[in-house]
C-alpha cells in the first residue's frame, strides 16, 4: 500500500501546469493526501474515477484546505478536531483567526488503521502564530493522534511547517529562531517522536540534503537549498510494515514536492 502526501500550494494551479495526472499515473498511490488545496471541491475540475474523494476546505476562499483521495472507501471520514479537543486547546483564542475553520485536518478510518493528513499553521514571519503552534495546535494534534492510536494504528502525513533538526534544512545557523526552526516548533515535533511516532524517512535515509520545500528565490530548488517540512509518521506498531519512504524531489508544480510511504499490508 502506497500513501502519498503533497502540499500542492493550490490544486488548480498544479492542474494547469499539467503535472498532477502524470504524477498519479506514474506513482499510483492507494491513498493521496493533499494540503493547501486552496479550493472548494466544486471549484476544481478533476476526474479521478478510481478514487473516493474527501475534502476539508477553509471557510476563507482560496486559502489552506486539505483532501484525502483513496482507492478504497474508508469506513468513516472526519474533518478537523473533535469538539472536546478544540475546546480544550482554545483554538478560537488565536488572534488572527479560528484555526479550526481553516480546513487543516482530515481523517480517514480504515479497517486496521487511520490516515490523517494535516496542514500545520505557519508561525508567520513575525512569529505571530508561534504561541498558537506551541501551546495549542501542536499539543492538540498530538493528543488527537494519541486518541486515535488507542483504537488502531495511525499514519499521519502532511506539511508540518517545521524542520525537526539541523539535518532537515540546508542552512540551519542563519535560520535558528525563525519561523519553521524555532526551539518551540522543533520541540513540538520532538514530542511526537518522544510519544513513539516514527519519522518514516529516517528509517531509510540519514544525514542532510533530503528536502521537501524550497524558496522561489535564488534558484534554491535547483541548488537544493531547502527544508524538510513535509513528513509521514506512523504509530510504533507499524514500524515493521514500513517498506519504503521517499521524497519525490523531481516532481515540480509546487514549492513543495510529494513524499510517500509504502507499507506491506500483511503487517498491518
Amino acid at each position: 500500500m502506497k500513501i502519498v502526501s503533497w502540499n500542492v500550494n493550490g490544486l488548480r494551479a498544479v492542474l494547469k501546469k499539467g503535472v498532477f495526472y502524470p504524477f498519479l499515473e506514474t506513482r499510483q498511490p492507494d491513498i493521496l493526501c493533499l494540503q493547501e488545496t486552496k479550493a472548494e471541491r466544486d471549484q476544481v475540475e478533476i476526474d479521478l474515477p478510481d478514487y473516493h474523494e474527501y475534502w476539508n476546505s477553509a471557510t476563507k476562499k482560496g486559502y489552506s484546505g486539505t483532501a484525502i483521495l483513496s482507492k478504497q472507501e474508508p469506513l468513516s471520514v472526519t474533518n478537523g478536531f473533535p469538539a472536546d479537543l478544540a475546546a480544550r486547546f482554545e483554538f478560537t483564542d488565536d488572534q488572527l483567526r479560528d484555526s479550526a475553520d481553516e480546513g487543516r485536518v482530515i481523517t480517514a478510518e480504515f479497517e486496521k488503521f487511520f490516515v490523517v493528513t494535516v496542514y500545520t499553521p505557519n508561525a508567520k514571519e513575525d512569529l505571530a502564530r508561534l504561541a498558537l503552534r506551541f501551546k495549542q495546535w501542536d499539543p492538540a494534534f498530538l493528543a488527537y493522534c494519541q486518541q486515535l492510536g488507542k483504537r488502531k494504528p495511525v499514519i499521519f502525513c502532511g506539511d508540518l511547517n517545521v524542520a525537526h533538526t539541523e539535518l532537515d534544512l540546508a542552512n540551519p545557523k542563519p535560520n535558528r529562531g525563525k519561523k519553521g526552526f524555532t526551539d518551540e516548533e522543533r520541540q513540538g515535533f520532538q514530542n511526537f517522536i518522544d510519544a513513539g511516532f516514527i519519522d518514516t524517512l529516517r528509517l531509510f535515509k540519514q544525514g542532510n540534503g533530503h528536502y521537501t520545500w524550497w524558496s522561489h528565490f535564488a534558484n534554491a530548488r535547483s541548488r537544493n537549498i531547502g527544508w524538510r517540512i513535509d513528513y509521514v509518521l506512523t504509530s510504533p506498531q507499524l514500524r515493521g510494515a514500513v517498506k519504503a519512504a521517499e521524497i519525490h524531489a523531481d516532481v515540480l508544480g509546487s514549492d513543495h514536492c510529494p513524499v510517500s510511504v509504502t507499507l506491506e499490508m500483511p503487517h498491518i
